[in-house]
């Protein structure tokens, strides 16, 4: 393939600019896909995609263009928009020359938008500003030219307008793509150097890795080397990601593609390794892409003991289709043998658990989530805990660092002080508010992560009619009062059900905890006491009040004193049952404690 004949290329925007939607018009104008389908979202393939909007995966797809008697291979990389799935940004970028940076006409450019923008200016790739959504009725066309032009410095004549729902401009695009966007680099006659940006597991042929080639030409036969493991395979098959695979000779430098090469453990297929030749190696791995960082915790468990081995190769087989994804095994005394993971944020979180069910059919429940604590001690010594049960005793710690994010938040200027308001209740302290233009206002604060993680990103969407937009990212680690609650059952500790708060927030959430097991717990033959403690203080009670049994039903006349006979003995029943009975707690409990207020 002539490498001056490809275009390899990503979108990047914030949700629901219309990324899917382009997407889709431009497979229907390279004929990849026929005009009119009825399937919308064509690269959305995931049923949880469609359902909530967004896209969760990035997606590769090839399609060709005539132009000027040639015929060009546009690569598409699609991109997800949530901050959550940042990660799979950077994976389609290191893939990329080119960046299309999509804004919608009547939201202008949002705070995500910005963070994948830097992105892609990071990795050197060539941005191509495009302004969405042209023919609807609250377009602000202008503004939104003049906020790229402020940001690019680009000539607004450079700036393409489209409109993906209908079509218009789209045309105009793809040339402006031919044109901009730069031929892939690399030489052919090099030893081959690729690099794994995707991967997923097929029961019948192993892992398939998805790679963009740099430097050689890879056949089916050759001897490949996963230069991570060194491991060595034969590739079995070799092709194009068009909308199905399609089978091909070889692929050379500059070219997307996949790879079937009887790769049977999950592990051997790392996303961003490099491949190479295993006769002629190549000397130096690629860059590969940053190393995910999570930034929440949570355990995950089976439902059902029975389906640990089930969940633990359903875990391995899913950390290929999302890299960011960190996960070691865990037990609980509460919930038996399960990992304890790593993530992105709470939508990463949600989707992680959606998936494992959906894609795997394994049943899960997941505990308080949870972020990374530096804990000094008084003997000199530093812990790093992101699980609540490995907290220390207070007596030995001599302080706790919490992590704090740069917080970015995008919001119209009649919102302000409903956003000044949700950002104070959750301890953020504001360093700078400027206007992007007349109607809308930039807000920064540095907001504790513990803080965002929970339900600050749905508080944000409120207050603000829907309309403001967040982006954070990590600054620094600063010492907090940060303690410990345990929620106790009849006086016993559930671990799973512990978390690790800022003590000013200790009590309010100890308490919502306490009344909403009351409501999930069912009631037993005795009193059920639901407590929340900091080490042995008791900051909030709940009660179950006993199933009541009329003892007192049989007796039909006769001395009072045999009535109060038989409620004594009914008392001493109830106590002795108190200190031995053991409290049964239904699994629906664990999942309202993730969903009690945690303001």
């Amino acid at each position: 393939m002539n490498q001056e004949l490809i275009r390899n290329f990503c979108i990047i925007a914030h949700i629901d600019h219309g990324k899917s939607t382009l997407a889709d018009r431009l497979l229907e104008e390279t004929g990849t896909i026929d005009i009119g389908a009825k399937t919308t979202q064509v690269l959305d393939n995931m049923d949880l995609e469609r359902e909530k909007g967004i896209t969760i995966k990035s997606h590769a797809v090839r399609m060709t263009y005539k132009k000027g008697g040639k015929t060009y291979v546009l690569n598409l990389i699609d991109t997800p928009g949530h901050v959550d799935f940042s990660y799979e940004v950077s994976r389609s970028l290191a893939s990329c020359e080119g960046a299309l940076l999509l804004v919608d006409a009547s939201q202008g450019i949002e705070a995500q938008t910005m963070s994948n923008l830097y992105l892609a200016l990071d990795n050197d790739l060539d941005v191509m500003p495009v302004i969405n959504k042209i023919d609807i009725p609250n377009a602000d066309i202008e503004t939104t030219e003049a906020d790229i032009v402020d940001l690019l410095g680009t000539n607004p004549e450079d700036i393409h307008k489209i409109s993906a729902k209908t079509g218009i401009g789209v045309a105009e695009l793809i040339d402006g793509i031919i044109e901009h966007v730069p031929a892939p680099s690399g030489d052919p006659n090099k030893p081959i150097k690729a690099l794994i940006f995707d991967s997923q597991y097929d029961k019948y042929r192993g892992v398939v890795v998805y790679v963009r080639i740099y430097d050689g030409v890879l056949k089916a036969g050759d001897k490949i080397r996963l230069m991570a493991t060194g491991r060595e395979f034969e590739v079995e098959e070799l092709g194009h990601l068009c909308i199905d695979k399609q089978k091909c000779k070889q692929l050379s430098a500059g070219e997307v593609g996949y790879i079937i090469a009887n790769i049977k453990e999950v592990a051997d297929a790392r996303v961003g390794d490099t491949i190479t030749s295993a006769t002629t190696p190549t000397e130096e791995p690629l860059k590969g892409y940053q190393e995910p960082k999570p930034m929440i915790y949570s355990g995950i468990f089976p439902i059902e003991n029975d389906d640990y081995e089930n969940l633990r190769e359903s875990i391995a087989k899913y950390k290929l289709n999302d890299a960011s994804l960190v996960y070691e095994p865990e037990n609980s005394l509460a919930l038996g043998f399960g990992f304890r993971c790593g993530f992105l944020g709470m939508l990463h979180l949600e989707i992680v658990k959606e998936r494992l069910y959906r894609e795997y059919n394994v049943p899960i429940i997941s505990t308080t989530p949870s972020v990374r604590f530096i804990v000094n001690m008084t003997d000199g010594t530093e812990h790093i805990i992101y699980n609540p049960a490995d907290m220390p005793d207070p007596a030995r710690i001599e302080n706790i660092h919490e992590p704090i994010m740069d917080v970015e938040i995008i919001v119209p200027e009649e919102f302000i002080g409903n956003v000044m308001k949700l950002a104070l209740e959750r301890r953020g302290v504001q360093k700078n508010m400027q206007y992007l233009d007349s109607k809308r206002v930039e807000l920064h604060y540095e907001m504790p992560l513990i803080e965002i993680i929970f339900d600050f990103y749905d508080k944000l969407k409120s207050v603000s009619r829907g309309y403001a937009s967040l982006d954070y990212s990590f600054k620094e680690y600063r010492m907090s009062n940060i303690v410990k609650v345990d929620i106790l059952i009849n006086g016993d500790r559930v671990d799973a059900m512990s978390f690790i708060t800022h003590a000013d927030k200790a009590y309010s959430w100890g308490k919502s905890i306490t009344e909403t097991l009351e409501e999930v717990i069912p009631r037993h033959l005795f009193r059920i006491a639901l407590q929340a403690s900091i080490g042995s203080k008791i900051i909030a009670r709940s009660t179950i009040s006993a199933l009541r049994k009329n003892v007192t039903a049989k007796c039909y006349g006769g001395d009072v004193s045999r009535k109060r006979k038989l409620l004594e003995r009914q008392k001493e029943g109830k106590k002795r049952m108190r200190e031995i009975g053991s409290v049964s707690v239904p699994q629906e409990a664990f999942l309202a404690v993730l969903k009690a207020e945690k303001s």
